[in-house]
């Protein structure tokens, strides 16, 4: 481990630059183990701090003292065209960049969303919808030779999922989808300002349609979540246009959590286990490990690899001074394969049955966390259940981030 005097800009921004190519996206972990030697905690090039180890993400995760870096923060900060972007101000009213009490009142509003009742009246839908999606994926690939299982099932069971349980227009699941991609630009470590500006017009074509959705459920309630919101909503507050608009950010950050993180833990699973004949046998023969199956991939890639946290005090962490306002950044990625907290860290081992950081902590643990489970389960189970042996016939493609994964595209063939 080096001292921090002696780590320097030319030792990390090369790590991270490797991480946003195509092969630090398909490996990430020799970078992570690179980081990690450089020691817990180090200042990191562009300001605040970067944590490397489990013992310390874990412990600031938990810690009710550290904050999101709410609007406040943001509009504090010298660089404007970052932080106070159109997109970024929308990121920063979600309920993840919320800090009490905004966030204690926005929490409440949703109640207990996805408790194991809605999860039970939602589960038949979703096995439904992975057989059917799975059915596709083979016939493509029989006819074909392969096909691209993102495009055809990752990327499209999470929007069913979501769509169906807010009761959004099938017709309008592919714009969703396409501007989910686009809008999480904004929550990258260096966006560029092509990518702001990407992320930018998203963010806008999102609040237009959450504005429209809104609407039509004002002029005719139901019970859906959004309807939902609305009555919980008026109960809070009496001026019905902040009440729609803590209604449309709860919309938006549903979409935008639901999609992109769901989708890369049913690709990431899917190729985990693909790589590993053997560990897709013992499923076949332990249909009981799917969930740990899907909980190691959790641990093993993350669709989250970096999380920020901002100092709301003086305070040290491993040792080392942060100021009030400083952000330490979580390297979440990292931390998962901390060879401290994990025996044979870099093994996909599904009878692992280790706690993991994929859901956060604390105050802002993932609302979503039982039904991307659900879903991630259903789809393995649905493809563990027919004869056929899968293979990946073309490298994985990544979308060149660090702190969200996304697989593009990855051709599985029959045999």
């Amino acid at each position: 481990m080096l001292s921090l005097a002696n780590v320097s800009r030319q030792m990390i921004v090369p790590l991270f630059s490797r991480l946003r190519t195509g092969r630090g996206q398909a490996n990430p972990l020799a970078a992570y183990q690179e980081l990690r030697k450089l020691g817990e905690v180090f200042p990191a090039p562009w300001g605040g701090y970067l944590v490397t180890s489990h013992r310390l993400c874990h412990q600031v995760l938990r810690d009710r003292s550290w904050r999101v870096p709410d609007l406040h923060w943001r509009l504090s900060q010298d660089d404007s065209a970052r932080w106070s972007s159109p997109a970024s101000r929308q990121m920063a009213a979600s309920l993840p960049m919320l800090n009490p009490p905004d966030h204690t009142m926005t929490r409440k509003s949703l109640g207990n969303i996805f408790d194991r009742h809605s999860l039970a009246r939602l589960r038949p839908f979703i096995e439904e919808t992975a057989d059917r999606l799975t059915d596709r994926f083979f016939e493509e690939a029989r006819d074909e030779g392969s096909a691209d299982f993102c495009s055809l099932v990752a990327d499209e069971l999470p929007v069913i999922t979501i769509g169906q349980w807010m009761e959004l227009p099938e017709a309008d699941h592919e714009l969703l989808r396409t501007l989910t991609h686009d809008q999480v630009h904004t929550q990258e470590l260096f966006p560029s300002r092509s990518q702001l500006a990407l992320s930018d017009s998203a963010t806008a074509q999102l609040r237009q349609y959450f504005t429209d959705v809104i609407r039509e459920r004002r002029s005719s309630p139901g019970e859906d979540p959004i309807s939902s919101w609305l009555r919980a909503w008026d109960g809070i507050e009496s001026d019905r246009a902040r009440a729609d608009a803590a209604v449309h950010s709860l919309a938006l950050f549903m979409i935008l959590a639901a999609l992109e993180t769901t989708s890369h833990v049913l690709s990431a699973s899917v190729r985990l286990l693909v790589d590993r004949p053997h560990e897709w046998e013992w499923l076949r023969r332990h249909p009981e490990d799917v969930g740990g199956a899907v909980e190691e991939t959790l641990r093993y890639d993350a669709p989250i690899h970096m999380i920020s946290r901002v100092a709301s005090m003086d305070c040290e962490v491993g040792g080392v001074l942060v100021r009030e306002g400083e952000m330490v950044q979580l390297m979440t990625g990292a931390a998962h394969h901390d060879p401290k907290q994990y025996a044979d860290p870099h093994v996909f081992d599904i009878r692992r049955a280790q706690a993991h950081l994929s859901f956060g902590g604390g105050i802002h643990y993932c609302l979503g966390n039982a039904l991307a489970r659900l879903e991630a389960t259903a789809l393995l189970n649905s493809l563990l259940k027919r004869d056929a042996r899968l293979s990946i016939s073309a490298p994985p493609r990544w979308e060149p981030r660090i702190a969200f994964r996304r697989m593009t595209s990855m051709q599985l063939a029959l045999g």
